[in-house]
Formats: structure tokens, sequence, C-alpha cells
């Protein structure tokens, strides 16, 4: 099979799955595992190269619709008449799950994903049990966008990556995927812990002047307490098994003496068991 990727998180999803010799060609922003970087790049994946794709020839294009935009990469692909499938955009750490299960559905990795899935699944209850286990959970406040502020609500993954983790998100009382907010209000909230994630922006180029700079931030709990940490974006904010990495990070951050640390090098979903204990 000859398969195309155009979103990261697809990419990623087929890698797991044990498909990375079967891509042929992937977007922009596919930057994980090192071993795809001599991939045939095929444009952003708000705007994919459809003449390119075609050229590839693929069995089937992992397509998405996760972000405002993509639509033009569907139509391009029917006006060609390229074979694809729409990856479902998931919300919660649950189906991101179940996107493992699709994709394997429509590649003919269908056991594969399945056993996976299982792994994926028994990491998320080991972790809520671990959960159980904190005594004073700590307030968190993502910040996803630092101008104009984005932070997650309720609907999104992290909320659920702070539970499993022995913390709170603090804008969990707003319903909504993502929130825009403004300074103020997050700093009314005064969380624990600030967790910066810009997304599209690489761990080292996240200044953190800019929330250093902003009013009365030194007074705020977090910052006095040493508690402001950058983290790596796309193991928080790409609907991938690789959230799971995420968790296991942020948990260890949050909570040393409960949560163990993040296995260097390995895989939590692929490389890393997890005990009954």
């Amino acid at each position: 099979m000859k398969l195309i990727s155009i979103c990261p998180s697809n990419t990623e999803l087929a890698v797991y799955l044990g498909l990375e010799d079967a891509l042929v060609g992937v977007d922009d922003y596919s930057d994980w595992p090192e071993t795809i970087a001599q991939l045939p790049r095929l444009g952003p994946d708000l705007s994919i190269d459809m003449d390119l794709v075609e050229e590839l020839e693929p069995d089937l294009v992992l397509a998405s619709l996760t972000v405002p935009g993509m639509e033009k990469n569907i139509e391009g692909l029917e006006e060609r008449g390229i074979p694809y499938v729409i990856v479902p955009n998931p919300t919660t750490l649950t189906e991101v799950g179940d996107c493992l299960l699709f994709v394997g559905e429509a590649t003919g990795t269908k056991e594969k994903a399945g056993r996976l899935h299982a792994t994926y699944e028994s990491i998320l209850q080991h972790y809520k049990k671990l959960a159980g286990q904190v005594d004073e959970r700590k307030t968190v406040y993502w910040e996803w966008w630092p101008k104009p502020i984005f932070t997650p609500g309720a609907a999104n993954w992290l909320t659920e990556i702070s539970d499993l983790a022995g913390a709170v998100n603090v804008f969990r009382d707003r319903e909504e995927a993502s929130v825009q907010t403004d300074w103020e209000d997050v700093r009314m909230r005064d969380p624990d812990v600030m967790c910066v994630v810009w997304v599209g922006v690489r761990q080292e180029k996240v200044n953190t002047k800019v929330i250093h700079s902003r009013e009365k931030s030194e007074e705020m709990q977090a910052i006095k307490n040493d508690e402001l940490h950058v983290l790596e974006e796309p193991l928080f904010c790409r609907p991938s098994p690789r959230l799971l990495a995420g968790l296991v990070k942020v948990a260890h951050i949050l909570h040393p003496s409960v949560y163990p640390p993040y296995p260097e090098g390995k895989d939590p979903l692929t490389e890393w068991g997890v005990s009954d204990d």
C-alpha cells in the first residue's frame, strides 16, 4: 500500500500502526519520528499541493478536518479522484484512541490497532488509579497561544490529562474545547502551575518573558513558586497517541512522589509497560 498523510497526527497514527514504510509523502509539519524526514513534503496541512499528491499515486490518503480550512484539501482530493479517508476529529482521550481503530480498519492493520488500543486504554486506567493516590490536586493553567490568549476548556483532552495527572484545569468551568480569554481572567484564577504549549512553536522557541511581562504576573502563585513549565507542544496539542507521553511527563512534574518519571527514549504506548501494583 502507498500511503499519504496530510496532517501530523495522522502521520503519527500511521507510524504507530507499523505503516512508516508505506508512507510515500507527508505534509510539511509532520516531524515524528525523525526517520520520516526524508519523505517528500507536500506543503503545509492547510494548503497541500494536490499536484504532488496525484504524482505519487497513493492507494490511500489519510486526510483530516481538525483545523478550519482543511476542507480545501478534501475538495482537491475529490476533484482528482484520489482515494482518501477523513480521520475523525477527536476531542477526548478516548476518541484519540478510537482513531487508532479507525486508521487500522482503513489500512488493513485492524489486528495491530486492536492490540495498541487495548494498551492505550490500560495506560489511561493506570493513570486514573494513580490520580486517586493524589492527596491534594494542583490547579493548572494551560496556555495554547499568548496573544490573544487561548486555553483549553472542559471539552478538550488537556482537561482529561490534568485530571489523570492529579490536577484540575482552571478553565474546566468553560464548556468549549478552546477558550479565548484575557490575562486578567487567568490572573484572577491564580493557578498553582502554568504549562505553556504554544501551538506550532517549538519548545526552545517559547519566550517566557512574554508571560513574565504581563501585569502582576510575578504576584501569581505559579510564578512565585517557579511552577511555569514550557512543554513539548506536539505531546499535548496533537490528537495522536503521543498524548500519553505528554501525560506521563506532566504527571511526574506535578506529583513526582506519585507518578513515575518519563522513560526517556521510550514511547509509553509501544515500549513501556504498566504495572498493576
